[in-house]
């Protein structure tokens, strides 16, 4: 695939009398260049703080193809999953102030919450809801907001869990989870009287001078500064349909925070200073109790135990990725959203933060490990790594796999014989019971795919073997085709089908195996 030709546009840096003699902004700028050439990154920003002090915060490329303007350290970016912290942040400040505890069982606050067995039910506590230790499987229930555009409510998320399967006990095992942190935010919504979205920003944004960050995008008045998603398509760059443009959707609390490096800066530092900010870190966000609560391991994955970094644990706080690294404590978070990609590490043993934005899928994922393990790499003094070229040749065999698979597939479309089968015998209403109802009917002898509440889930059905159907989204953005695998009675005439995804590259909330769509028509 060849490269479209990239304008850099470097915006003047902020540099503070600190110590920073691991690597030079000169040097910054030439990696973050290198970094975008080699992933075909539109724009991205870097905010780097140490020693308490903002080192840089800095914008490279473009907000968009489409105006060619500049990114500067206060256009703002989607930062998706590194809301979660933000979340958390706020349960410590209503723990702080006695108005909740971390072990409260959630059933007490929310009477409808409703999980998939009457124990894990009632014994369910504010902790559990942030920790991704549920039982749930990965990416359970995304599908409730992932493509963005369906209608689902809180009411229907809060049922909706009894109707997932398990697949570990409570407690026993970490999956990641986006539908719970949604929970949270209602929980902060029920005890306080505050939407999320207004508590985040009277007891975070403003105390913190957060002054150009926002809980969605339709609580912003003015794009001028506003980053635009981008994707390759087919080698083109193209932007990605914004988020603007869709209605209100029920991932506040998980993912929907639009921020930018200057205000992230004040958020490391806050957490760097374990909850002090201002004037002589006289002010406090959330306690130094609290802090530690939230980088305290309460869920244990496998650590890294490569000799390079020396690491003996890793597992997930309260919205917060933990690990350690040369015997220092490693903090981190990323995120990510359709065309933007953001993470942030903390080092509070070398009071250091950095925190990398971008704006293109899925290209901007290498960019940001690239870019902040080679800065952390010098901050840790271990031996030089071209990062850049690590994951560019990782991805590309990850990339080169997951193609061969799908082109597998749609040869075996191409050459399927589709006259053996009945489409009308296929045609009807379906149900899930946690996803409502999905209509297959046929058009032009073509068989098609419709979900009656997520819109942006619609496309043709090519037949492609046995009793299974490949599905191309109309929406080719979402990179997410499925197949359909149907179940006939002695008559021939389909009566469910199950989903799964096609690529073995498709994103984890695109969680079609969990559905179990029944006719009902």
């Amino acid at each position: 695939m060849s490269k479209p030709v990239k304008i850099f546009f470097i915006l003047p840096i902020l540099i503070t009398t600190i110590s920073f003699s691991q690597i030079s902004p000169k040097k910054i700028d030439k990696l973050v260049a290198e970094a975008m050439d080699a992933f075909n990154v539109v724009g991205c920003a870097v905010g780097i703080v140490k020693d308490g002090e903002v080192f840089c915060n800095k914008g490279y490329g473009l907000k968009s193809i489409a105006t060619n303007e500049a990114v500067d350290e206060h256009t703002n970016f989607a930062i998706a999953s590194n809301t979660k912290a933000f979340t958390t942040a706020a349960l410590s400040i209503l723990v702080d102030r006695g108005e909740l505890s971390w072990n409260d069982r959630v059933v007490d606050i929310i009477p409808e919450f409703k999980m998939y067995n009457d124990y894990v039910t009632q014994n369910f506590i504010i902790k559990d809801l942030v920790t991704h230790r549920s039982g749930l499987g990965l990416g359970a229930g995304d599908l409730q907001f992932w493509p963005t555009g369906a209608d689902f409510t809180m009411a229907d998320i809060l049922k909706n869990f009894q109707y997932f399967e398990p697949e570990s006990p409570l407690r026993t095992k970490y999956d990641y989870d986006n539908i719970l942190y949604v929970v949270a935010g209602e929980i902060i919504k029920r005890v306080s009287g505050l939407s999320w979205e207004r508590f985040v920003r009277q007891h975070i944004f403003e105390p913190l001078q957060m002054n150009n960050s926002y809980c969605n995008f339709h609580e912003i008045k003015d794009f001028s500064n506003v980053s635009e998603p981008h994707l390759y398509s087919d080698g083109k760059i193209e932007i990605v349909e914004h988020f603007k443009n869709d209605p209100d959707n029920f991932n506040g609390a998980a993912a929907s925070i639009i921020s930018n490096v200057s205000d992230l800066s004040k958020w490391m530092l806050v957490h760097l200073n374990e909850g002090k900010y201002g004037d002589g870190l006289q002010d406090t966000l959330f306690t130094y109790r609290n802090h530690r609560e939230m980088w305290k391991l309460h869920t244990v994955y496998n650590a890294d135990t490569s000799a390079r970094y020396n690491s003996h644990f890793a597992g997930y706080g309260l919205g917060w990725n933990l690990a350690d690294v040369k015997g220092n404590m490693y903090v981190s978070h990323g995120g990510y959203v359709a065309g933007m990609l953001s993470r942030t590490v903390l080092i509070p043993d070398l009071e250091f933060g950095i925190v990398v934005l971008t704006n293109t899928e899925l290209n901007g994922r290498l960019l940001t490990r690239a870019v902040i393990n080679t800065i952390v790499d010098k901050q840790l003094g271990v031996k030089d790594k071209d990062w850049i070229a690590h994951y560019l040749e990782r991805s590309q065999k990850s990339a080169a796999k997951a193609d061969s698979v799908v082109a597998k597939i749609w040869e075996t479309v191409a050459k399927a014989n589709q006259s053996q089968i009945i489409l009308e015998d296929y045609v009807g209403l379906y149900e899930d019971n946690w996803f409502g109802k999905v209509e297959i009917f046929i058009d032009k002898e073509q068989l098609w795919f419709k979900s009656l509440r997520s819109p942006k889930l619609f496309g043709p059905m090519y037949y492609y073997k046995a009793n299974a159907f490949a599905i191309k989204w109309e929406r080719r953005e979402l990179m997410a085709d499925a197949f359909a695998i149907f179940s006939l009675d002695e008559e021939g005439k389909a009566q469910n089908f199950k989903m799964k995804g096609i690529s073995p590259n498709i994103d984890f909330s695109y969680d079609f195996q969990d559905l179990d769509l029944r006719r009902i028509e």
